[in-house]
């Protein structure tokens, strides 16, 4: 067995350090993939993924330059600017996202920061959504604290709000907006009840000590996230970082695993980039510890693999669709 499984299993740690997250990293594969499974058996079902799905409710024309997103008004490849989604449309989608087996619907602005003017809005969508009886998550860029406060009276279950790299790296992506002013909302989703949903995008030419670094500033906040997605680069014509040399597979696993050995009672999401994952690349990923998944065939404006193929793979892999809490600490240790 490798080391330090029994110690990971239960414990939540906020003081991980750079060289002992690398040697995570190091490990043979298949003894980080061991450990990384340990764990993921002591606090969730195995063979259980959680659905989610994801909603552009204001497309395009972002202030920000993050040099990943074609919806930022700084590249040639932007995505034309369209007004916020009436409520109706939302609700719309939000009910085809229920009956296609989604148990959290995910809208998401393209802004730099939330506006009052847009705010009841947005509430009422929230509102909405809930009343369906789905988890309830947004992502509107920065947020003030009345705000989230606002937010979390609708019914808001999660907000997301990434970390995008490591505090190193950030810079080469993003000038925009600083690690601290990310840091700040996540802090005002907190204070305010809310779960965090924050992760980060790799493959856009950082180091392993980079992925390391993402991971660190994730589990070492003053409460672990509850929702980590990890996001595969997609790469996107007339964006900075379309052509750089794409992350091999076996490394987006590595940081698979790694997330769950660190954080281990958050779900770890597939995100970005599933539509370029094979099928046993995504089996591996589970086998990791991911533990949720974007359903539908959009992320926002990227492609994402149809629900009918998700379906069929989860039928191949013996995945159902959790809908449940997590185990209990008494289901954990009996694990």
């Amino acid at each position: 067995m490798p080391e330090n499984v029994a110690e990971t299993q239960t414990t939540i740690r906020n003081d991980w350090k750079q060289e002992e997250v690398e040697t995570l990293f190091a490990l043979p594969f298949n003894d980080l993939l061991f450990q990384a499974q340990t764990v993921h058996r002591q606090h969730f079902d195995a063979n259980s993924v959680q659905i989610s799905t994801l909603l552009s409710i204001k497309t395009g024309g972002c202030a920000e330059d993050c040099g990943y997103c074609p919806q930022s008004a700084h590249h040639p490849s932007a995505v034309k600017a369209e007004p916020l989604m009436p409520l109706d449309e939302v609700m719309k989608s939000a009910n085809e996202a229920k009956q296609a087996g989604a148990s959290r619907f995910c809208m998401g602005a393209a802004w730099r920061s939330l506006k009052d003017r847009d705010l009841e809005r947005v509430a009422d969508m929230v509102e909405g959504v809930k009343g369906l009886g789905l988890e309830t998550c947004v992502t509107l860029g920065m947020l003030e604290e009345h705000q989230a406060k606002r937010l979390k009276d609708a019914g808001l279950d999660y907000y997301n709000h990434n970390l995008d790299t490591s505090p190193e790296f950030y810079g080469d992506i993003i000038t925009t907006r600083t690690y601290e002013d990310r840091l700040n909302t996540l802090g005002h989703v907190r204070d305010a009840g809310i779960n965090v949903c924050s992760g980060g995008i790799v493959g856009m030419g950082e180091e392993r000590g980079d992925r390391a670094g993402l991971l660190i500033s994730l589990a070492n906040l003053p409460t672990q996230p509850q929702s980590v997605p990890i996001n595969l680069l997609v790469q996107v014509e007339g964006t900075p970082l379309n052509g750089i040399e794409n992350l091999d597979a076996l490394e987006f696993v590595r940081t698979i695993a790694v997330a769950r050995i660190m954080m281990p009672k958050s779900f770890v999401r597939l995100s970005a980039g599933r539509e370029n994952m094979s099928d046993e690349m995504q089996a591996m990923c589970f086998l990791a510890g991911a533990n949720s998944i974007f359903y539908g065939e959009k992320l926002l404006t990227t492609d994402n693999p149809d629900t009918n193929h998700d379906q069929q793979l989860f039928k191949r892999l013996g995945i159902t669709p959790w809908e449940g809490e997590e185990k209990t600490e008494k289901q954990c240790s009996a694990a």
